[in-house]
């Protein structure tokens, strides 16, 4: 296998919403580059990069998944990536990593709503764009729509690099419009070059003068030249394209069908030829071991550093850590430094990735990605570096998990195997959260949306013979008191021999939300000895523990320890503890305990024209709705709502949305629950036998 210069290599992120035709593209790309002998299609799960079962059954992208082609000998790294809400944050990795991001648009839909998404992530990393026009041999295909919607949406300079020959199903050759050259192409993609049409000259004439212009405002120098001679000659435009492009300044438009090949030639043409190599970066920044900021060159000989950008738990091969070198060069079983992890690493054989497949590679530079498997320690987010030159970098962020589900085993089997594949399936996903609820003792899978913690409960069951069940968590209810009270608790046993004998009198009081508990000894002189109060509080918090009403426990309140009395034989720390949980029983009677509930702040993000329907929904859910902001033609609403009523929301949010919008919940605080559903929460916690009988001391 050949190893590639840096300045020989293009890392592109395949970014865009779902079914805009991405992981087509990517295949029909691999073909017309050679890369790959067989036309993968989707419908068919014949793709190089949608190759687990998964993403077959589904026909949908669920992780990112990685190919490349050789092409006018450059190597052309492509990272696939989701599209749907669910796995959307899965793309952020591939921006991070990537040169360049090559964002798909559908030519019948336009810029639809993950799109914007990805297109904030690449904001958020400063990364170039290419935007590729898909399917516009498609009925109701139009590049003029999808134009149209891209610069509604994202105000910068686009222009068509492209321009589309015939129509919709007529659609069978492009414009070059940098090149000012014509083609139509075979059916195995090949380029033939024809005439430029006499019919819409005028458009590819307008469109090369905006791109001559755009290419002039992108450089002091060259506006200055522009406005002297009133265009700009080739020698001028070509070699600026790229820096244009590299500097965001300039946003190229290609017009291509995947399904008849049209305009894929010159697509990897102009990857080649404009799309920024790695080396285009001033530098990488990190953390030296101090903690002080470190920049890395990506340069073969600066000292070797690599960023681990997707870990795959292959049943196979084991773990496959996928990572991108950023500096200095890195051989076949070189030892290494996880600065992440303060440990060594023997990476073993390099590989590239071709979807599933992997091939050895003896050596990578920087800018390149590689593939190592079987590492002992390194994960996703880790830096890899020479020991003596560290450096670490900055991981990825995801996003808190948007909904969570009560997961459980269906067998004693399946308990005893849950707990490796759960862990071999968060060292694959880290959008994932899996934690144990002290309160409620279940488990919890947590992930961007319903689909996404569904396909992890089918993949646990193909992949590691785990069958699991899923239900909505239990609320995390809590219990507070409302009023102040005076009570006494008087613990006696005389069951002959020593007896039992404790006794105090307590204050209890309400405290401000999430005031916790607080308990004070006011006792002054010697009515209860100074060994057995704490005691007290002890039996106070067992008993608070299993709370008043619904078995829940009770919080916010304070206890002041006033007086009381003593035995010298009969009494003992177990007596005063008793004495404590009488008190509290006691004072439960008098303080009128409450239901508190979990509230959360919640984020909705979906097109403007649903903003009315969400706000009616969240309303009927009893929530406050807080305020609204707009980004670009997406609407924010933002509520606080009962987490008791967002068990479910994600299935009506896309039948509000047709699957357009998604949401983000954060716990916030508590606040007390109506009385009408207190009482049926109450209810059934009797029903249930959750109430724990006082016991007898």
């Amino acid at each position: 296998m050949k190893v590639y210069a840096t300045e020989a290599i293009r890392n592109l992120a395949v970014i865009g919403h779902g079914d805009a035709g991405k992981t087509q593209l990517l295949s029909s790309l691999l073909y017309v580059a050679g890369a790959t002998p067989r036309w993968g299609k989707v419908d068919e799960g014949t793709t190089t990069t949608d190759h687990e079962e998964d993403s077959i059954a589904r026909k949908i992208t669920l992780n990112l998944a990685l190919a490349h082609a050789e092409h006018r000998d450059t190597k052309i790294n492509f990272i696939d990536t989701p599209g749907y809400a669910a796995f959307i944050s899965h793309a952020r990795p591939a921006v991070r990593v990537a040169d360049c991001g090559l964002v798909v648009v559908d030519g019948a839909k336009g810029v639809e709503v993950q799109t914007e998404k990805v297109w904030g992530f690449a904001n958020e990393f400063i990364l170039p764009r290419i935007m590729v026009v898909t399917k516009l041999d498609k009925e109701h295909a139009d590049l003029g729509i999808a134009l149209d919607s891209a610069h509604r949406v994202f105000n910068r300079a686009i222009i068509p690099f492209t321009l589309p020959i015939g129509k919709e199903h007529d659609f069978n050759g492009i414009v070059d419009v940098v090149h000012m050259k014509a083609y139509t192409f075979d059916e195995n993609g090949k380029a033939k070059e024809i005439d430029i049409p006499t019919e819409g000259r005028d458009v590819v004439d307008k469109t090369r003068e905006r791109l001559v212009e755009l290419v002039a405002e992108s450089d002091d120098a060259l506006m200055e030249k522009y406005f002297e001679q009133g265009t700009l000659d080739d020698a001028d435009v070509l070699p600026n394209i790229g820096k244009a492009i590299a500097a965001s300044k300039l946003c190229p438009v290609y017009s291509v069908s995947t399904t008849t090949l049209v305009g894929l030639a010159t697509l990897l043409d102009h990857i080649v030829e404009f799309a920024p190599d790695p080396a285009h970066h001033e530098s990488e920044r990190g953390k030296d071991e101090n903690g002080d900021s470190a920049t890395r060159k990506y340069s073969s000989s600066e000292p070797f550093s690599a960023y681990c950008f997707r870990t795959i738990a292959d049943p196979f091969a084991g773990r496959i850590n996928v990572m991108r070198v950023i500096s200095g060069k890195v051989g076949t079983d070189a030892t290494v430094y996880n600065s992440s992890r303060s440990t060594s690493e023997r990476l073993g054989a390099l590989h590239t990735m071709q979807g599933k497949q992997l091939d050895k590679v003896p050596e990578a530079n920087a800018g390149d990605i590689i593939a190592c498997v079987k590492l002992k320690e390194t994960q996703t987010g880790d830096t890899l570096c020479d020991k003596a030159h560290q450096i670490i970098y900055d991981p990825v962020q995801y996003p808190e998990a948007a909904i969570a589900f009560a997961i459980e085993p269906k067998s004693r089997q399946d308990e005893e195997k849950i707990s490796v594949a759960i862990h071999k399936i968060l060292e694959e996903d880290p959008a994932l959260t899996f934690t144990r609820d002290a309160q409620t003792k279940e488990f919890l899978l947590a992930g961007s949306g319903q689909v996404h913690v569904e396909t992890i409960v089918d993949k646990l069951k193909k992949r590691y013979n785990v069958e699991v069940m899923l239900h909505p968590p239990k609320v995390p209810y809590k219990e507070t008191i409302t009023q102040r009270a005076e009570v006494q608790g008087r613990h006696k046993k005389q069951t002959g021999g020593r007896g039992q004998f404790g006794d105090c009198k307590c204050v209890f009081e309400p405290m401000p939300r999430g005031g916790g508990f607080v308990y004070e000894d006011k006792i002054f002189g010697g009515s209860v000895p100074q060994q057995f109060r704490p005691a007290i509080e002890k039996g106070i918090i067992e008993a608070a523990a299993h709370g008043a009403i619904a078995g829940y426990p009770l919080v916010d309140f304070k206890v002041q320890l006033i007086d009381g009395s003593y035995h010298n034989v009969d009494s003992d720390e177990h007596s005063f503890r008793a004495a404590g949980r009488k008190a509290f029983r006691n004072a439960m009677e008098k303080v009128k305990p409450a239901l508190l509930e979990p509230i959360m702040d919640v984020e909705v993000d979906a097109p403007q024209e649903y903003s009315g329907d969400i706000m009616g929904d969240l309303n009927s859910r009893r929530g406050r709705v807080q305020g609204m902001d707009t980004r670009g033609k997406q609407q924010v609403v933002k509520a606080q709502v009962p987490m008791a009523e967002m068990l479910n929301y994600q299935s009506t949010l896309n039948s509000i949305t047709a699957a357009r919008g998604s949401f983000h919940m954060q716990f916030s605080h508590y606040d007390p629950v109506p009385s009408q559903i207190a009482q049926k929460i109450i209810q059934q916690a009797k029903d249930e036998g959750r109430i724990r009988v006082a016991e007898e001391d």
